[in-house]
């Protein structure tokens, strides 16, 4: 809308407001053992409590009110979690026994619901098994309807996950109706995710937009700035190599980055 001017609307506010993205954690695990290790950890890490505990404070930022928690861990990895969420605070007589709570369908996934939207987490550990690279890549969805914004978790979701990578899609679909029976398809002022964004995560990495604004579609992918070969190595220091090797490394760790930030293939022999 032109102005900040409050639009009495006629109903329900019907926009649905969805945010999606794509998060990458990038380490290079030279043995079977240490990419064993490194699955491991990750298991550990984001294990069904760790990933309800961060959905929990999702609902919490967005307004939203958790009304039953269920979830699951899997042998030999991964974890399933439902929350059900209500857009309104509920009396302790409108929520279920969550002790009779069944999980999720899927391993390493999270899923909450609201009423009218929805929060969903998946993740998804892999590796190269010749050269060493390994890939933690998780996907959170939050979708919302009504006055209530995903945006307002975007920072909290980033510095949850230790994060290489970002890409980042924002949407506001539908329209709502304002008593004098006009169709508003956007109640608030955007131009970018990088609105939303801290000063310490635009510091931290690098942004590239591509927008539709007449569509109300904005996408934002990150990548971090600095490179420090020991942030990368899973189960060994860079001084136990020599330069060849490090070098080697670095440039696998570079080309996988390069490749997901961009979202295709480099050239064989590229340098990156």
């Amino acid at each position: 809308m032109a102005d900040n001017t409050r639009v009495r609307l006629h109903g329900f506010n019907n926009l649905t407001k969805s945010l999606s993205f794509n998060i990458y954690d990038v380490c290079y695990a030279k043995t079977q053992a240490q990419r064993r290790a490194y699955i491991e950890y990750i298991d550990e890490e984001y294990n069904a409590e760790r990933l309800t505990e961060i959905l929990t404070n999702v609902a919490e930022i967005i307004g939203a009110t958790v009304l039953n928690v269920a979830r699951q861990d899997y042998e030999p990895q991964g974890a399933s979690v439902t929350l059900l969420i209500s857009e309104e605070p509920v009396t302790p007589n409108d929520v279920e026994d969550s002790s009779q709570a069944r999980p999720g369908p899927l391993p390493e996934a999270v899923v909450g619901h609201l009423d009218k939207s929805h929060i969903a987490v998946h993740t998804y550990p892999e590796m190269h098994p010749d050269k060493g690279v390994s890939t933690f890549r998780a996907d959170i969805d939050v979708s919302t309807c009504g006055v209530i914004s995903p945006l307002t978790a975007l920072n909290y979701l980033i510095h949850s996950f230790d994060s290489d990578i970002v890409t980042m899609d924002y949407r506001v679909r539908g329209f709502t109706r304002d008593v004098e029976g006009g169709k508003h398809f956007i109640d608030h002022e955007i131009n970018s995710i990088q609105n939303y964004l801290s000063e310490d995560t635009k510091q931290r990495y690098h942004l590239m937009d591509v927008n539709v604004y007449q569509e109300n579609i904005f996408h934002t992918k990150m990548i971090l700035r600095d490179f420090k070969l020991d942030n990368y190595l899973f189960g060994e220091s860079s001084a136990d190599m020599d330069e060849g090797e490090r070098e080697e490394i670095r440039r696998h760790l570079r080309r996988e980055m390069m490749e997901i930030f961009s979202g295709r293939n480099l050239s064989p022999g590229r340098e990156v």
